[in-house]
């Protein structure tokens, strides 16, 4: 029996079946493992999280080749909703949190959006609080009024009380400053060496990423281009002078306008993707 909790064999997706994506993406991830996505703005990431989600409909895309498998689940034949109730949690990227509720309403939902009892979720939400003291601090209120760390830790603490095996994270990074960039990494390294917890993780902060990661796939122009250990991958400058570069300069220079960028001249570890 395969040890791959989540396995994903050439994707390729489109919006509005007229917009090409994804081309050729690929990667495998074990239980216990966390696996980080990497890429530039516009290189597939989001997209992908997305097809893992099956939540692709929701934004008019659609998965045109591939197969996405889930603890021996084709995840295609399943909703969301029954994918998270697998196991299989997502949070989106920009942290989507209930705004007019307060963050125990917003981890509350999180609770009823698994299937948990009652007693379950008071028990979920002292093992977030735990995780997330500034939570506790910040639970009478509104999410909307709750800076942007807060917001992002509450939409991860909202994903943890559905009690997820995989994990699938959208840049979570994203706005945050660096010492709450950590923080959020930090904790969600326990919960993977203290509790098993699966992760996948899309990021466009590379360092952080890698840093965390057991291992990582590069995509680009939506396609996986390299993939390996994490640690050898930081070790590698040319990785992110040729493939990711920065947050800045993805902003400065739109996916749309970017030039391609040329293949590093080494061969593809197809271990990973098997």
């Amino acid at each position: 029996m395969s040890d791959h909790l989540l396995v994903l064999e050439g994707l390729a997706a489109t919006y509005n079946h007229a917009i090409r994506a994804l081309s050729d993406v690929s990667l495998t991830l074990r239980q216990g493992e966390i696996v980080a996505l990497l890429g530039a703005n516009g290189a597939g990431k989001s997209t992908t999280l997305k097809a893992v989600s099956n939540l692709l409909h929701a934004e008019r895309g659609q998965l045109v080749r591939g197969r996405i498998v889930f603890d021996g689940h084709e995840t295609s034949a399943l909703a969301s909703a029954e994918l998270v109730r697998l196991g299989l949690v997502p949070v989106l990227e920009g942290r989507h949190c209930f705004r007019a509720l307060t963050v125990e309403e917003n981890l509350i939902a999180g609770g009823i959006g698994g299937g948990l009892s009652r007693r379950q979720i008071a028990a979920g939400l002292g093992r977030v609080y735990t995780l997330f003291p500034l939570l506790k601090e910040r639970r009478r209120s509104a999410s909307g009024l709750t800076s942007g760390g807060e917001q992002q830790m509450t939409a991860i603490g909202r994903a943890l009380m559905a009690r997820p095996r995989l994990l699938v994270l959208d840049e979570p990074s994203m706005g945050l400053a660096p010492l709450m960039v950590e923080t959020i990494f930090s904790t969600l390294r326990r919960l993977n060496r203290e509790e098993g917890l699966s992760i996948l993780v899309a990021e466009q902060n590379s360092t952080v990423a890698l840093r965390y990661a057991d291992r990582a796939a590069v995509l680009d122009a939506g396609s996986t281009v390299l993939a390996g250990d994490a640690a050898d991958m930081r070790g590698r400058a040319e990785i992110k002078a040729l493939y990711l570069g920065s947050p800045g300069e993805s902003a400065a220079h739109p996916a749309h306008c970017a030039a391609p960028r040329r293949p590093i001249m080494r061969p593809f570890d197809n271990s990973f993707i098997r």
